[in-house]
């Protein structure tokens, strides 16, 4: 007997969810091919199709979807996420507008309405739509968590935090441990297990709390750490004990376990009250000395010498405006004299290291986050897009100047700021004042940077400085 389309819309549903994209993709185009009018397999072609990139057919398919089931707000949502991604924002606000329209009492909906207002800088109407949709589900835990980064941006860090561990993947770690999750009781004689959470970036920001758990009264801590990052965390203080996270846990030795980002929330962690005196990492001083004598080899001696990085994983979900499109945009900076420019890109763009500004490339040599901590303790500053370098340079207490997008700016940088609470003394931000317009923020790099080339200059970090 032939096969249904109803059967084969069935089928690629179940291959959808066993994460066989290939497959799924098969049977849904068997069943618009038995059925062309069968609206919800339009829908999940165009899913499938954006996922492996393919934008443009992925329209099309939604577009055929609405075409044909009209009513159903969840083509909507995805069609208008297609759109954001396109930057048609406009579009992408119509498409949610009816999904809300169509069913005003679904949370999902307006929880995608606030995440789109964001990405169009309007965080208040955002927030209003995050409520909203908290207060049809107040379980709803994506509402909680955009609700979260609107708050921690804008400094309410208790109601912030108290939205931020409605987040699902920090729990990862219940299932490989039989000891109960802190909850913030007294520490004094436990042993307390500390998780990864995040990329890189994250554990070097919140690997801090380590130390403070120590000073809590903690009687050993484990940090969990990815394998890059075991030799540079080895040097934090108060942590007993560092395990790879790609390793089999040991039998239960802990009292208790924690995430890295869930520590903050317990210690009613402020942006004044944050745990941030002094370097808390180091870089190995042979290492330093050895990066040392290959930058004095290749470089003027007199030059202030300037570390790179100008984009970071492309994978990220807002890399596409936090990542600068090439080297290009920095090239008028190789025009300033008495200043060198050594890559620490690495991946995506180290292709591009070869051009102007960059005097020399090392992305190419760096083997560890150790080997990037050596090098930049070896340089004078550093200036990158928001990536890990950034907090491994306030880590280390490197002046670094970080490049940060006008729109979906991470909510660690706060709002309107030109320092960072997290990393005094160290950290100066450079704000876009238009979306996409980095050309304004490479002239008022240029203008700091001029001041500098004096050698007997000193770096100032902490300088005051909002949009350029």
């Amino acid at each position: 007997m032939p096969a249904t389309a109803a059967q084969r819309f069935f089928d690629g549903t179940r291959h959808l969810a066993a994460q066989d994209a290939a497959s799924a993709e098969a049977c849904f185009r068997e069943a618009v091919a038995i059925e062309p009018e069968l609206g919800e397999a339009h829908a999940n072609l165009g899913w499938l199709a954006e996922a492996a990139g393919r934008l443009d057919e992925a329209e099309a398919c939604y577009r055929r979807a609405l075409a044909l089931r009209p009513q159903q707000p969840t083509i909507h949502l995805n069609h208008a996420a297609l759109l954001a991604r396109l930057k048609r924002f406009d579009e992408a606000l119509a498409g949610c507008w009816t999904a809300v329209q169509l069913d005003p009492d679904a949370a999902a909906g307006w929880s995608n309405l606030s995440v789109l207002l964001v990405q169009m800088g309007r965080h208040d109407d955002a927030e209003a739509c995050c409520r909203r949709s908290l207060s049809l589900d107040p379980h709803y835990p994506k509402a909680h968590i955009n609700l979260a980064y609107l708050c921690l941006r804008d400094g309410r860090w208790d109601e912030g935090w108290a939205h931020y561990a409605w987040r699902g993947w920090q729990l990862d770690l219940a299932g490989r441990v039989t000891c109960p999750r802190w909850s913030g009781e007294s520490l004094d004689g436990r042993a307390v297990l500390v998780g990864l959470e995040g990329g890189y970036g994250d554990m070097i920001q919140f690997a801090r709390f380590a130390t403070t758990l120590k000073q809590a009264g903690a009687r050993h801590v484990t940090l969990l750490c990815p394998p890059p990052l075991l030799a540079l965390l080895a040097t934090l203080d108060g942590v007993d004990e560092l395990l790879p996270s790609d390793g089999l846990l040991p039998p239960a030795r802990w009292d208790c376990w924690t995430s890295a980002t869930s520590v903050p929330r317990h210690l009613n962690t402020g942006p004044d009250t944050i745990p941030a005196a002094g370097p808390y990492l180091q870089a190995e001083p042979a290492a330093v000395a050895r990066w040392q004598l290959r930058l004095h080899q290749a470089l003027p001696a007199a030059a202030l010498r300037v570390g790179l990085v100008w984009k970071g994983n492309p994978a990220f979900e807002n890399d596409d405006e936090r990542s600068l499109p090439s080297i290009d945009v920095l090239a008028p900076l190789a025009a300033l004299p008495g200043v060198q420019f050594v890559s620490l890109q690495k991946g995506a763009g180290e292709d591009e290291a070869t051009r102007a500004p960059v005097a020399l490339h090392l992305g190419g040599e760096i083997g560890s986050f150790a080997d990037t901590a050596a090098i930049v303790q070896a340089l004078d500053l550093v200036i990158c897009v928001d990536t890990a370098v950034a907090h491994l340079a306030g880590a280390l207490g490197k002046p670094c100047w970080v490049l940060l997008p006008h729109q979906m700016t991470d909510w660690r940088w706060l709002t309107g700021r030109g320092d960072s609470p997290w990393y005094p003394g160290a950290l100066r931000l450079f704000r876009q004042a238009r979306r996409g317009d980095w050309a304004p923020v490479i002239t008022a790099l240029g203008e700091a940077l001029r001041g500098l080339s004096s050698p007997d200059h000193a770096v100032p970090a902490d300088h005051p400085h909002t949009d350029p």
